[in-house]
């Protein structure tokens, strides 16, 4: 009888782009970008540029009254016609309610984190609406400013509470925007990934008007 030679079977080429560690369409190549047509690249790229367009902004905005504080205290150490001007009551009411809107914010950001989508606007809703609040209640201090017959033009430290206050007023009016923006593209933002890098620019710019009041208000307590 003859020999038989047995041949050993031949071992399988490997499938490549199948499995998650690939970059076809498993969880690894989604996670990193490779297999999701480069979507996770560009939302990354989408993100900085968010945020690298509010910080310009905010240190430009951070110039504007760094200049008025200059000004400020150049003009009230000429003395002269100097008279300074008693803040009315009511600012410090206004405080209150922009440093709730800043906590509703927050909450509203975490509602965001969960999925809700109508909490979510609700709390962006209020966030807004406190905003509201505080620039009627700014407007109230100027009436009760009129009433004492304090004007812009009064004195120097009269002109800079007005002037501070109204540019202050100014760029929150335009948070406010940004808010109701937000608020009707909830749907969206909740779904899309840059939803959250939306938000969060939003909510930075808004904490920054914030403090920046608070700072604005220490000022014309010591200076004014």
């Amino acid at each position: 009888m003859g020999s038989t030679v047995l041949t050993p079977p031949k071992p399988k080429r490997p499938q490549t782009g199948a499995g998650p560690e690939h970059g076809g369409n498993g969880f690894r190549g989604r996670e990193f970008g490779g297999g999701d047509g480069g979507h996770g690249s560009e939302w990354a790229a989408s993100v900085r540029a968010y945020h690298t367009g509010m910080w310009m902004a905010l240190a430009a905005i951070v110039m504007i009254f760094a200049a008025f504080t200059s000004a400020l205290v150049v003009r009230k150490g000429l003395g002269g016609d100097w008279v300074s001007t008693g803040l009315p009551r009511i600012l410090y009411l206004n405080t209150a309610v922009l440093v709730a809107s800043s906590l509703a914010l927050e909450w509203a950001r975490r509602a965001l984190h969960l999925g809700e989508e109508i909490r979510f606007r609700q709390r962006l809703y209020l966030t807004a609406a406190l905003g509201v609040a505080f620039i009627a209640g700014q407007l109230a201090a100027w009436r009760e400013l009129a009433n004492r017959g304090v004007y812009l033009s009064t004195n120097p430290s009269s002109s800079f509470f007005y002037l501070l206050t109204a540019a202050h007023g100014l760029h929150l009016l335009g948070g406010i925007g940004a808010l109701a923006y937000v608020a009707i593209r909830a749907r969206r933002l909740v779904l899309n990934a840059r939803g959250q890098a939306v938000v969060d620019v939003t909510a930075l710019y808004w904490h920054f008007m914030d403090g920046l009041w608070i700072y604005l208000l220490i000022l014309l307590m010591v200076r004014s």
